[in-house]
């Protein structure tokens, strides 16, 4: 920061302007200013920079290397402020053609955007999407460089970085699913810790994931699932659990769904199991963005009207 405080940051739009227009005259009138006082900015500018920045080339000027390598990060740092200090443009759903970027769970992907999407397009029919599994990717940089819109689906539990709010949306009970040559559709927590299991983790390489919300509540009562695999994939779990003995513990309505489809067998989990509490978090960046406000209530209004 000591060299910030010793750097006058008005300078950098002048500096864009300069290297992006090649032109003393241009570039002043593209800021607003005398061509005198453009030319004691690039004076200044050469002097702080130690670098010519600008140099005769021709009939006319180019920028120097330093110039040129400098350009790409001046023109993010400007446009970053400027998204900032700007007012949030009006929202029209009807005329959008945004395009969201979205980290979801597995059980958001399968269970929640399905029904949802419909209602979406009936109110935007020209927006898009593009989804992303939360990994390595949901971190603060993504979601503070407008890469990532919204983290959707993630325990109430994880510990975030600074910069994310996470706003409550969805509570959802637990289910454990099993193959059909289970006749008990009870369990009890010690037949529960006895059996072995086929784990789910939507949050595969996330250094900020802070564990699974049955593990932690095991864990606080001295005890410990035997996990036969982990994978970051519902429906091959599902599967794996089809061909074995293992049980699979997740949402409930993803349970009923594979149920319909494959030949499973839904048990009960003991009476005192926790249930999963999930979160919409985004970036304090994007608090005042209407698009995404807009999209954020469509889906805690879903779930509040289910």
């Amino acid at each position: 920061m000591s060299l910030l405080r010793q750097f006058d940051l008005n300078l950098l739009v002048i500096l864009e302007a300069l290297i992006t227009e090649c032109h003393v005259s241009r570039a002043a009138d593209k800021v607003f200013l005398s061509q005198s006082a453009m030319s004691h900015a690039l004076n200044r500018l050469r002097e702080q920079l130690d670098d010519p920045l600008l140099i005769r080339y021709g009939q006319g000027l180019k920028p120097s290397p330093k110039a040129l390598e400098m350009l790409p990060e001046i023109q993010t740092a400007l446009r970053l402020i400027e998204h900032q200090l700007s007012p949030p443009a009006p929202f029209d759903p009807a005329k959008t053609e945004r395009t969201f970027t979205l980290a979801v769970t597995d059980f958001v992907e399968t269970v929640i955007l399905p029904e949802l999407l419909p209602i979406l397009i009936e109110q935007a029919p020209r927006i898009r999407f593009s989804i992303e599994m939360i990994g390595m990717n949901y971190s603060q940089d993504a979601l503070a460089a407008l890469n990532t819109d919204l983290v959707i689906g993630l325990h109430t539990e994880s510990t975030l970085p600074e910069g994310l709010i996470a706003a409550p949306w969805l509570t959802e009970h637990y289910a454990i699913i099993a193959n059909q040559t289970r006749l008990n559709t009870l369990i009890t927590t010690k037949e529960y810790i006895q059996a072995t299991h086929i784990n789910v983790v939507d949050t595969a390489g996330e250094k900020n994931y802070t564990g699974d919300p049955i593990d932690l509540w095991l864990a606080n009562n001295s005890l410990k699932r035997d996990s036969l695999i982990s994978t970051v994939n519902y429906f091959a779990a599902a599967k794996m659990v089809t061909q074995t003995h293992s049980l699979m513990t997740l949402p409930k309505r993803m349970a009923k769904l594979f149920s319909q489809h494959m030949p499973l067998t839904i048990v009960t989990p003991p009476a005192d199991f926790p249930v999963l509490n999930m979160s919409i978090i985004r970036h304090t960046l994007h608090r005042k963005n209407p698009a995404i406000n807009w999209l954020q209530d469509q889906f805690i209004s879903y779930e509040s009207g289910l």
